[in-house]
């Protein structure tokens, strides 16, 4: 698989993978031994940057990678998250304190079985701690060899610029994809005078743009996505499908899958922006995958944009609670 650069010197697979999925958030989950076999499967079909993170289970899913590539650790990028706290397994808020920070970090790094952390994030922006001590924390990991570089999750242009003055950041992780465009208006721009990678996740809007999810549809209990007006809104999902069918005709004339033009659509928007998909079938893996392989002409990204540009998506992609306490401008 072809690689691509974040920040200055990050050189990763230019399609990553979500591992989110594989513990948290989307039942029905696999073993710890299939999803330990599924991220050794996807490295050898090219993917050399995993996303996980400390909530996610909370804490099993970096016990999975860090099983998964103890024994090939510099053959990956392996990025993770810190930034809440936690009564037990319970999530209980926010925390980008110092002392909460290097609690994640140690913590990472058992459960990973590493020394070094390739890609530290900042999970969400917490209000209550200014981004630049953030970001002197980052800078101090750094120099002990705990991270090698670090990022930001869902943080506004504001933010991003405060703490980049500070020390350097690599990365954003934010959502982006046909189903959500809203970071072409600030983020785009700045990540790119600033030199900033981009990593969109839920690059699929969360397994919609595949087209296997149609009106009607049941979700497994705690999916979160149950949560989420644009599909537990039955006429904003019905709604919505105008572009899942636009997707469709597009992979019909190029031979290929919706998820895959979703995937290179994204490519093809900037060179710094590598997408971590997620999915827990070896298939799917494969059309996303594939997505690497598809090309556009200039005329057929501006026809795509003037089309999305045309249609209006209905629904909020969060719930009015994480609405709110996102980081915004």
């Amino acid at each position: 698989m072809k690689k691509r650069v974040l920040g200055k010197d990050l050189k990763v697979s230019e399609i990553g993978y979500g591992a989110m999925g594989l513990s948290f958030a989307s039942p029905p989950f696999p073993t710890k031994k299939e999803a330990i076999l599924f991220l050794k499967e996807a490295k050898k079909k090219g993917v050399t940057f995993f996303d996980t993170a400390e909530i996610y289970g909370p804490f099993k899913n970096e016990e999975i990678m860090g099983e998964a590539f103890k024994d090939c650790r510099e053959e990956v990028v392996i990025a993770t998250k810190f930034g809440f706290k936690y009564d037990g397994d319970k999530v209980i808020g926010l925390d980008s304190s110092r002392e909460n920070i290097l609690r994640a970090v140690e913590g990472s790094l058992k459960r990973l079985q590493t020394n070094y952390i390739d890609l530290l994030y900042q999970h969400r922006v917490d209000p209550s701690v200014p981004i630049e001590e953030v970001a002197l924390v980052m800078k101090e990991l750094k120099e002990q060899g705990k991270i090698r570089h670090w990022g930001l999750s869902e943080a506004s242009a504001t933010t991003i610029k405060k703490a980049h003055a500070v020390f350097p950041v690599t990365a954003l992780q934010s959502e982006y994809s046909m189903f959500w465009r809203e970071p072409e208006e600030k983020i785009l721009p700045l990540l790119e005078e600033l030199k900033i990678g981009f990593v969109p996740f839920s690059p699929l809007g969360r397994g919609f743009l595949t087209g296997t999810i149609k009106p009607g549809h049941v979700f497994e209990e705690g999916d979160f996505r149950n949560t989420i007006p644009r599909f537990n809104n039955p006429e904003f999902l019905k709604e919505n499908m105008k572009l899942v069918d636009y997707l469709t005709d597009i992979a019909k004339q190029k031979n290929t899958t919706p998820a895959a033009i979703a995937i290179a659509w994204l490519l093809a928007q900037k060179d710094f922006i590598v997408p971590i998909p997620g999915t827990k079938n070896l298939d799917r893996l494969d059309q996303n995958l594939s997505g690497s392989n598809v090309t556009f002409t200039k005329e057929e990204l501006q026809k795509i944009k003037e089309y999305l540009d045309r249609i209006e998506i209905m629904g909020h992609r969060y719930s009015e609670a994480t609405e709110k306490a996102i980081d915004k401008d």
